[in-house]
């Protein structure tokens, strides 16, 4: 699409938006009706730790979109000479799970509580018994059913509960509704019904600690919807929390909100079964669209859906990019120090390259990039720790293929078990900045799954590149497609894309590598001991530029 056309079709109000919450960055996307990006804007931000929790406030949520917006219309001013009056349809997508929860009023009753929190070990545990389903703490069930365990004085008020998506949906549409895959992280999905499992949900409800409040569960719980469903429009009030300046008015046809794994798997091309993806950025997450359920539930697998609703295994990691990225700080002020200014890319770039020379075992180096607890691994606490032997082969390249390594090691162990449960993968998609350099990310993948690795190079853009996709797919989609069909035979219909296989020396190395991450755990355990004050709290700085943000998806 040429330049004249685009311009025309935003000022026919044809294009469509998404804007997804990432951990370290909110980013919105504009895209035309051939499925490519017309401009983008970002907003940094960073989560707190305040009195125990990591949160944002409400403040940053909606000056942090709005101006990832105003970057994203400037763009648009400056390449096309227009401005954005109207759009034909919106999507907003986030990090998934977490913890909002609204009185009659709207009001916030307590300060949202993000994924990144491993504070409901006692309720995740209680209703993975209750349900026989596999409740992680970071699900939103379980902050709600900690706070009841915790007595907290906020639970009788409760009047709505969401998600973050699902809370800036609200805002600028009066929808209280979420997309089946950001449900999926709030309440078990039945794939049959696409809506929450009503057996688990009676369960809950009878519990005699729920008992004791005025609301049920499904009340406060937001209705789901599934891809293709219009899922309210974009008000004139809602147009203006995005854009204080009243150019964008409403009436843009929105799409369910999503969670960032949804957004991730329609940017990867990965909703049919037996196709998998993996996100790595902050955090990391590797994602299996089944053919058949598990033989039974697992406490390090999170059962979620595809936004039409199938199946889906997600192993999640809390941890990913966030300890390279200090290392990569570290040289970039020693280069400082020395005169060398050093871009991002350069610098990565380099970093990155010097894991084709490095031992396939990473030379007997080892390392935990935990920022925060680790679930998987039954850490708690975020303690960051780098461990060798005097005679290990301490060297650059090996370093550097050691925190690769360490940046899928808790993923690897839930990958584990779903080899043990037969689940085929056809084809695997990476994303994440961890893949912006050439080569070697999607070496190092292609020997953690021990599967050929696909790098696509049209959904550059990611998470909220997806929600718009899905957004479209809601206006623009013929009678009975699915969303697979829509996504397979028109978006990705001329995709560009390189396949990585894996070599057996790195497979063989990643392996030895894991040995040592699992036999080395208690030592990670008792850092945490050792170093009693409080956890280490990543900035904004830890998750800049390249490999970031889980943003091609969390992602």
């Amino acid at each position: 699409m040429n330049k004249e056309q685009i311009q025309n079709e935003i000022m026919n109000g044809q294009a469509a938006l998404g804007i997804e919450f990432g951990s370290t960055r909110i980013k919105a996307v504009l895209v035309a009706t051939d499925f490519s990006t017309i401009a983008v804007g970002s907003h940094e931000w960073e989560n707190k730790l305040e009195n125990g929790v990591w949160t944002y406030s409400l403040e940053d949520i909606w000056s942090g979109v709005q101006d990832a917006y105003r970057n994203m219309a400037d763009q648009v001013n400056i390449e096309y000479g227009t401005v954005i009056r109207n759009l034909s349809s919106i999507g907003f997508a986030a990090m998934m799970h977490g913890y909002m929860a609204f009185d009659k009023g709207g009001n916030l009753l307590v300060p949202f509580r993000t994924w990144r929190n491993a504070i409901t070990g006692q309720a995740a545990s209680q209703l993975t018994e209750l349900f026989d389903f596999n409740i992680p703490q970071r699900w939103s069930i379980a902050h709600l059913f900690q706070a009841i365990l915790n007595q907290e004085a906020h639970v009788k008020d409760i009047d709505f509960m969401t998600t973050l998506a699902g809370y800036v949906h609200w805002q600028v549409t009066g929808e209280k509704v979420l997309g089946v895959g950001d449900a999926s992280g709030v309440f078990p999905i039945d794939s049959n019904t696409v809506d929450y499992d009503e057996g688990m949900l009676n369960k809950f409800n009878e519990l005699k600690s729920v008992q004791q409040y005025h609301w049920t569960l499904r009340d406060i719980l937001p209705t789901v919807k599934s891809a293709g469903e219009e899922a309210g429009r974009l008000t004139d009030e809602g147009a203006k929390l995005l854009d204080p300046s009243g150019l964008l008015v409403g009436g843009a046809v929105a799409a369910a909100p999503e969670g960032d794994a949804g957004t991730g798997m329609v940017a990867t091309n990965s909703v049919k079964q037996r196709t998998a993806n993996v996100s790595a950025g902050t955090s990391a997450f590797a994602m299996i669209v089944l053919e058949k359920a598990l033989s039974q539930a697992h406490e390090d697998i999170d059962m979620v859906t595809t936004p039409d609703g199938s199946a889906v295994a997600m192993v999640h990691a809390n941890n990913s990019s966030s300890e390279i990225n200090a290392w990569a700080r570290m040289f970039k002020q020693f280069a400082q120090a020395i005169g060398v200014e050093l871009s991002a890319n350069d610098l990565y770039g380099a970093l990155f390259r010097s894991v084709l020379d490095a031992r396939p075992d990473a030379g007997g180096l080892l390392s935990y990039g935990y920022h925060s607890g680790e679930n998987i691994t039954g850490v708690n606490e975020g303690r960051p720790l780098f461990v060798r032997t005097p005679n290990a082969e301490f060297n650059l390249p090996n370093l550097m293929r050691m925190h690769l390594y360490s940046a899928f090691g808790a993923v690897k162990i839930g990958l584990d078990i779903l080899k043990q449960e037969d689940v085929v993968m056809d084809s695997v998609v990476a994303q994440g900045g961890i893949f912006n350099t050439p080569v070697v990310g999607q070496k190092i993948l292609a020997a953690v799954m021990d599967a050929p690795v696909t790098l696509m190079t049209n959904a550059g853009e990611g998470g909220p590149w997806g929600m718009a996709i899905l957004s479209q797919y809601v206006t623009m989609r013929e009678a009975g497609e699915s969303l697979a069909d829509f996504l397979e035979n028109r978006v990705f219909a001329n995709q560009d894309s390189t396949t990585m296989a894996p070599d057996p020396v790195d497979v063989a190395g990643f392996e030895e590598f894991m040995v040592r991450y699992k036999d080395g755990i208690a030592i990670e355990k008792a850092a945490i001991d050792a170093i009693s004050d409080e956890p280490v709290v990543a900035t904004v700085e830890e998750d800049e530029i390249h490999v970031g943000e889980l943003e091609a998806a969390r992602v």
